[in-house]
């Protein structure tokens, strides 16, 4: 049935935004961390990449199935969605403090801190929780939908 895809790709949003909150809220917890656990300088910024998640098949495809009745009777037969693709590191460099008693200090008494700027990760968490907040809007207009519908049929 067509709505359970519909829940699918809701719950790929959730999930999606779910794992992105997540890489904000490490990146602000070692916003000040001049050396991680293997010693090789200051933490790197994270960043979640997304990518439609659409069964493997291209939307062409689908509907060329669709039109030729080889790939079954509805479209969204094949589910869609999004899907985190890959954690990346960003790869901006690193700012300098000036801080000669630091033990991380370098020989000119500069540190590097991480490439965490605080307001960007707001702002992403900002768009995270309205990307969230929009899947709960389309799972509740869904909900009403299949209510309405089974009201239909009494």
């Amino acid at each position: 049935m067509a709505f359970v895809s519909s829940i699918d790709v809701i719950g790929s949003g959730f999930t999606a935004q779910q794992q992105r909150l997540d890489i904000i809220s490490e990146n602000i917890v070692n916003m000040n961390t001049t050396r991680t656990e293997n010693g090789e300088g200051p933490y790197r910024r994270k960043v979640v990449v997304f990518e439609a998640d659409n069964g493997g098949s291209r939307f062409q495809d689908v509907l060329a199935r669709t039109r030729n009745g080889s790939g079954g009777r509805f479209a969204s037969d094949t589910v869609g969605g999004v899907r985190v693709a890959e954690v990346a590191e960003d790869p901006s460099d690193f700012k300098l403090k000036y801080d000669p008693g630091d033990p991380d200090a370098n020989e000119d008494g500069y540190v590097e801190m991480p490439n965490v700027d605080l307001v960007k990760e707001i702002t992403d968490g900002m768009a995270a929780s309205q990307a969230f907040t929009a899947d709960i809007t389309a799972f509740n207009l869904l909900k009403t939908l299949l209510s309405k519908g089974l009201e239909i049929g009494k």
